[in-house]
C-alpha cells in the first residue's frame, strides 16, 4: 500500500470517466498522487465509480468492489470508496451487503469525498480534470440527466432531470483543454438533441457545436447520443458545413418495428426513422452513423426481430453496437410488461443481428481500400501506429492500423493510404 496515493477504477460510460477526472484533479489538487489503473492498484484510497445501468454492468461493479474488499483485508490497500450510478440506485441495499466498504456517494454528491477526509474541495477547479485518455482527445459532457420516458431505461431514474451546462461554461473548458494539446473532442450527453431546452428553452446543440467549432485548434468534434424523436434538423448543416465537425453521428435507434417503438416509448415510429435516416444521409453526404439496437424487449415476436434484421440491411450502419433486453426494477418496462422472451432466444437473436452487421461492416471497410484518408495516431505499437479517421470514435469503433515506413508522432495527423481492410480494422501507409 502506497501512502498518499490515491487509485480511481472507473466502470461504465466515458460520462462517468468525465466524473472520475474531475474527481482526480481535486485529489491533485490537495496533494495526492492519483492513478487511474485497474490492473495497478496500490492506494491508502481506492475509488470505484460505478455503473448501475443493466444487470451486466451492475455485476462488473460488484464483483470489482468484492475483489477490492479482499485487497483491503490483506492490507494491500487503505480505505474502499465507492461512488456512481450503483450506489446513486441501490445505496441502502449495498450498504448491508458491501461492510468493507467505508462509505459510498452516489452520482451527484461525489464531491463530499474530499470534504469528507477534510480536504478542500475547490471550486474554482471544478471544470478542471487530469485526462485519463491520450493527450490529445477528450470527452466533453455537455449535460447530465435525461427527460426521456423510454419504459427499458433506469437513466433518468439514476440521473434525476435534463440539466444543461451553459454554453459560456462548456466554451470556456474546451478553450482550457485546447492550451493543455487537446485536439479532439467527444460530445456527450445522455441525450445530445435535448441540449438547452431547460435553459434556453430551445434546441440549442446546432448553435453550441457551431461556437464551439469556431474556438482556435479544435481540430475534429464528434457528436455521441443524439435521440431520434423530434431531431434538430439545423444541426445537419453545420455538421456538412464545418470542416473540424466529424461526418458522423452516434444516435441509438433501439428498433424500428412499431409496437416494439411504441411499448418502448420512443416517440418515433417506423416510417418517421426511415424519414430521419434518409434526410441524415441526403444532407450529410458521406456521414458514417453508429447506432444501438436492442434484441428481446417484451413483447417482441419473431416477426419483430425480422423487421430488426431487414432494417439492419437495408440502412446498413457504418458503426453499429447491440445489447439484450434487461428487466430493470423501477422502470415502466418492468412495471407493466413481462420479461418473456427466454435468456436463450435473446442471446441468439443478438448473436444473430452481429453477424448481420458484421458482414456490412467488412464490405463497407472493403470500399475504403485504395483511399487516402486523413487519420490522427493514437498510440504506437510494437508493429503499427494506431489511428483513427474522423468516422471512428475512441475505444468503440475501428482503428486504423500504420506501417511504420516512417517516423510519426502519436497525437498528430497524418495523410494514410488505405491497402486492405478486414472487419473491423483498416490496414495502411503514410502518404509522404
Amino acid at each position: 500500500m502506497r501512502k498518499n496515493k490515491v487509485d480511481i477504477i472507473t466502470l461504465g460510460c466515458s460520462k462517468n470517466l468525465v466524473d472520475s477526472e474531475q474527481l482526480m484533479r481535486q485529489f491533485h489538487a490537495n496533494g495526492y498522487t492519483v492513478a487511474h489503473d485497474p490492473q495497478k492498484v496500490n492506494g491508502e484510497i481506492v475509488v470505484v465509480n460505478t455503473c448501475g445501468f443493466i444487470g451486466d454492468a451492475q455485476e462488473e461493479s460488484i464483483n470489482m468492489i468484492l475483489e477490492l474488499g479482499e485487497a483491503k483485508k490483506k492490507g494491500r490497500i487503505g480505505e474502499l470508496y465507492v461512488m456512481g450510478c450503483l450506489s446513486e440506485r441501490f445505496l441502502s441495499e449495498m450498504k448491508k451487503e458491501l461492510p468493507e466498504v467505508d462509505r459510498f456517494y452516489g452520482k451527484f454528491n461525489w464531491k463530499e469525498l474530499i470534504t469528507d477526509l477534510g480536504k478542500s474541495y475547490y471550486k474554482d477547479l471544478a471544470s478542471e480534470r487530469v485526462l485519463t485518455t491520450p493527450s490529445h482527445y477528450a470527452y466533453l459532457k455537455i449535460a447530465e440527466g435525461c427527460d426521456r420516458t423510454c419504459s427499458y431505461c433506469s437513466i433518468p431514474i439514476i440521473t434525476g432531470r435534463y440539466k444543461s451546462r451553459p454554453m459560456e461554461e462548456i466554451e470556456e473548458e474546451v478553450r482550457m483543454m485546447v492550451a493543455q494539446g487537446v485536439k479532439e473532442f467527444q460530445v456527450i450527453a445522455q441525450d445530445l438533441t435535448y441540449y438547452g431546452l431547460d435553459l434556453y428553452r430551445r434546441m440549442a446543440l446546432p448553435e453550441l457545436v457551431r461556437r464551439l467549432s469556431d474556438i482556435p485548434d479544435v481540430k475534429w468534434i464528434r457528436l455521441h447520443y443524439a435521440y431520434p424523436a423530434h431531431f434538430p434538423y439545423d444541426l445537419l448543416s453545420v455538421v456538412h458545413e464545418r470542416e473540424n465537425v466529424c461526418n458522423y453521428l452516434d444516435i441509438a435507434l433501439q428498433h424500428i418495428s412499431d409496437s416494439i417503438l411504441k411499448r418502448m416509448r420512443r416517440n418515433i415510429t417506423k416510417s418517421e426513422t426511415y424519414e430521419l435516416l434518409g434526410r441524415i444521409r441526403e444532407e450529410v453526404p458521406g456521414i458514417h452513423l453508429r447506432t444501438t439496437l436492442m434484441v428481446g424487449s417484451p413483447g417482441e415476436t419473431e416477426k419483430d426481430f425480422e423487421e430488426l434484421i431487414d432494417f439492419t440491411r437495408k440502412i446498413r450502419f457504418e458503426r453499429m453496437g447491440a445489447f439484450a433486453y434487461s428487466h430493470e426494477a423501477g422502470t415502466y418496462a418492468y412495471n407493466n410488461y413481462a420479461d418473456d422472451i427466454p435468456p436463450e432466444i435473446k442471446q441468439e437473436r443478438l448473436d444473430y443481428l452481429m453477424r448481420v452487421q458484421e458482414e456490412i461492416a467488412a464490405e463497407i471497410n472493403e470500399k475504403k481500400t485504395g483511399q487516402i484518408m486523413n487519420v490522427i495516431v493514437d498510440r504506437e505499437d510494437d508493429e503499427f501506429y494506431v489511428g483513427r479517421t474522423e468516422f471512428d470514435s475512441p475505444e468503440v469503433d475501428p482503428e486504423v492500423l500504420i506501417e511504420k515506413s516512417q517516423r510519426l508522432i502519436v497525437g498528430h495527423f497524418y495523410s494514410v493510404k488505405i491497402e486492405r481492410a478486414e472487419t473491423f480494422d483498416l490496414y495502411g501507409k503514410p502518404v509522404k
